[in-house]
């Protein structure tokens, strides 16, 4: 039962919210869905697996969250009351018909902890937890923070949720697109971290990026006249597109001007494209970055690759944001436009900046120009640099390969 780790992580989003919108309680359901992939560690490898391992963790989770619920009651006075009216409201709700356009339990999730009494970063690592199953490390290095700061902001996030009795719902049609921002960043950041695992023995986490797409597809189709998430899609299809071939058969990192083009997903490219073309009026981070992507996807090779458009939509993304990573990506743009020299210039403007010192992206980067530039020795220093602070297992294998290749 090699492929269990990869079944929670799949199914691990949908039952924590099919029980989030059955009981009403975030840490509840959470814990419930723990309990049940606890149970069929023991169940799955001596029964064998289940036909829907989804619906057996949903089934087996709202048996313990009902069993909770019930031995609570038994406590005294106003918990009593509270507690059996919780029972009372989770009956109502599994018999009730639900007519919010909002179908998809994921997609709900999102835009319920995307109230607005919670901070942004508090939105994000919640709903990256709660609805995408990442690690608490895992988050921290998606939204560039120290783990010991997220794990102390998902549960003050859950318990000011369950305190302030915001009600774990949809809010009316009419609010849903201030909500939207979060939404679309929880997205972007879950296939982020499937196309770019930062972590583990996988380069690509399948499962991830098959659930990017299809939330962003979802979200399209919750709100088609919404050009941010036409952008998103776009930017996440033409990402995905080039999904097969990032890894050779041993699952090594294969760069984009080493991919074979002929392999990529056209469908997907198509899809992508037309996305693009919906998105016209957007004026958010994603727009550029799908056009960057649609740079790549179209190019007929590396070398006839358009750098001058795509520093042209990173400047642009620079004017949304003050992201260090992409002022550290636009610098090898301006590298392939401008010359390895003007690369190097261009990274020193972000080489310090506090919020990339965990991160291996600008050593990363300088090596690579430096490697370009033909200056091997200097670029085996900082490919050892990267090498620290790297803690994907394919993306080591990748930078030692660099090293030797360097003469390292």
């Amino acid at each position: 039962m090699s492929n269990l780790n990869g079944v929670f992580r799949r199914e691990w989003g949908p039952a924590v919210a099919a029980l989030a919108r059955w009981c009403g309680d975030l840490t509840v359901a959470e814990d419930a869905v723990q309990e049940a992939c606890a149970e069929a560690l023991r169940a799955w490898p001596r029964d064998g697996l289940p036909d829907s391992p989804g619906g057996w963790l949903v089934t087996v989770a709202r048996n313990r969250a009902r069993d909770r619920l019930r031995r609570e009651s038994i406590r005294p006075g106003k918990e009593l009351k509270a507690v059996l009216g919780d029972i009372a409201a989770i009956r109502a709700r599994t018999d009730g018909v639900d007519p919010h356009p909002v179908r998809d339990d994921e997609l709900r999730m999102m835009f319920t902890c995307a109230h607005p009494a919670l901070d942004r970063q508090s939105q994000l690592a919640l709903t990256l937890r709660l609805v995408s199953g990442l690690t608490v490390a895992e988050i921290a290095r998606a939204l560039l923070q120290t783990e010991a700061a997220v794990g102390q902001r998902i549960p003050r996030a859950k318990n000011k949720i369950r305190h302030a009795n915001i009600p774990l719902r949809v809010p009316p049609a009419a609010l849903l697109p201030e909500r939207t921002p979060h939404v679309l960043g929880c997205i972007y950041l879950v296939f982020t971290e499937g196309y770019w695992s930062t972590a583990g023995p996988s380069a690509i986490r399948d499962e991830l990026c098959d659930e990017g797409v299809r939330l962003a597809g979802e979200l399209c189709s919750l709100m088609p006249h919404e050009p941010e998430a036409h952008a998103l899609a776009a930017l996440v299809l033409l990402h995905d597109s080039r999904r097969a071939t990032r890894v050779d058969d041993a699952g090594a990192l294969v760069p984009l001007d080493e991919q074979d083009r002929r392999r990529w997903d056209r469908g997907r490219i198509t899809r992508g494209l037309d996305r693009l073309r919906h998105a016209e009026g957007s004026t958010g981070p994603y727009l550029p970055q799908a056009v960057i992507a649609a740079l790549h996807a179209t190019a007929p090779s590396w070398e006839q690759t358009d750098w001058t458009t795509i520093c042209a939509a990173y400047d642009r993304l620079l004017q949304q944001t003050d992201s260090p990573v992409v002022q550290a990506n636009r610098a090898l743009a301006v590298g392939f436009r401008d010359g390895w020299d003007a690369g190097l210039a261009a990274l020193e403007k972000v080489a310090n900046d506090p919020r990339l010192a965990r991160l291996s992206l600008v050593a990363s980067v300088r090596a690579d120009l430096l490697r370009r530039a033909g200056r091997p020795g200097e670029a085996v220093a900082w490919y050892r640099t990267a090498l620290e602070s790297n803690g994907s297992q394919p993306g080591r294998d990748f930078l030692r390969r660099r090293i030797t290749e360097c003469g390292g």
